[in-house]
């Protein structure tokens, strides 16, 4: 975690004023998001970077815990938030393998463009089945770079040894989607909008 975080916190300065990438596929992913929202939902966001789609989330919903392991990226996300006036959001520095199954499932848990970036996604992924409610849906956004870049195999460990990338895992649609069905969600949502964008997912729970 702290070698993670510590690329994190570096980049969280320049990350903070980059403009969203696809912005229309953003939007897309939060309005369908919040198809699936009521007003007496628990959420759990990992990986919540500054704060943005907590805070589009927060009017929706009863609370949000969003965490992330970058302390500097938190910072900005409060900040953001005071300024919404979102005061049903709860920011925490943690790490999504290590925090403990909560007493009370969550009725949601997002990860948005997270998957790809953990040493062992199917482990994160089997903890938030755990983590959730039946019923309750895990919504996730991933980088699937083994659809159109595999080449990011070999150059991602390089980067990352030179630190200019973090943990990089290269994975396609079809991983991605597997790795979650095994896991024993359901697909309730699936969205690809081109080869070299996101993989958007609305998985659930069974009852």
């Amino acid at each position: 975690m702290a070698e993670t975080s510590k690329f994190w916190d570096k980049t969280a300065e320049k990350y903070a004023r980059l403009p969203i990438t696809h912005e229309d596929d953003y939007l897309t992913k939060l309005k369908v998001t919040q198809s699936y929202l009521q007003p007496e939902m628990r959420l759990l966001e990992c990986g919540c970077g500054t704060g943005g789609t907590a805070i589009a989330h927060a009017p929706h919903v009863a609370h949000i815990q969003a965490i992330d392991f970058s302390e500097n990226m938190l910072e900005k996300a409060r900040l953001r938030a005071r300024e919404a006036g979102a005061s049903n959001i709860a920011f925490e520095c943690a790490d999504i393998t290590l925090i403990p199954k909560p007493k009370v499932p969550y009725d949601m848990v997002l990860a948005m463009s997270v998957l790809h970036l953990l040493k062992d996604p199917d482990a994160v992924i089997v903890k938030i089945y755990e983590m959730l409610a039946p019923g309750g849906y895990f919504v996730s956004s991933t980088a699937c770079l083994g659809d159109s870049m595999g080449y990011f195999k070999l150059l991602a460990p390089i980067g990352r040894a030179v630190g200019l990338l973090p943990i990089l895992k290269v994975m396609s649609t079809e991983d991605v989607t597997a790795k979650i069905e095994a896991s024993g969600f359901e697909i309730a949502h699936r969205w690809k909008p081109g080869a070299d964008r996101a993989l958007f997912l609305v998985a659930r729970k069974p009852q």
